[in-house]
């Protein structure tokens, strides 16, 4: 029903793709990334992507990748679509030889929940990089 592939963040076409669903998924909540950036994948159900992932190197974090963003359209959450993108980022950054993937969550309580649930524990940065209330998570993949 769905599929998940790695994809290109600098084709345009697929970086016009990513931003969309992330305008469809963040609205106006969060800057849009540089795509051409680091690793990127898409879910798409049958062929119309509905969900995207990506992952760049942590710059707080020593030998870590940093899972930058996930966002899932409304009409296809609840299909576990987040999980399976996790699971997608944390064997790239086993092939890119990283010792852990670090992340955040800030009033997102269904990602906080899919963090617990992909096994990712709450850690306190040394130099936390986000907001007062923000959740920090880690997933030691080595």
């Amino acid at each position: 029903m769905y599929r998940i592939r790695e994809v290109d963040g600098q084709d345009d076409d697929i970086s016009e793709t990513l931003a969309e669903l992330h305008r469809l998924t963040f609205f106006d909540g969060a800057p849009v990334p540089e795509f051409d950036h680091g690793h990127w994948w898409l879910a798409l159900h049958e062929t119309g992507p509905v969900a995207f992932a990506g992952i760049i190197p942590s710059t707080h974090v020593c030998n870590a990748g940093y899972f930058c963003r996930v966002g899932v359209l409304k009409r296809h959450s609840g299909n576990r679509l987040q999980l399976r993108l996790m699971r997608a980022v944390e064997a790239r950054g086993r092939l890119n030889g990283w010792s852990s993937v670090v992340s955040d969550t800030t009033d997102n309580l269904a990602s906080a929940n899919n963090f617990i649930r992909a096994g990712y524990l709450l850690y306190r940065p040394r130099n936390p990089w986000a907001w007062p209330n923000t959740l920090y998570w880690r997933k030691a993949i080595r």
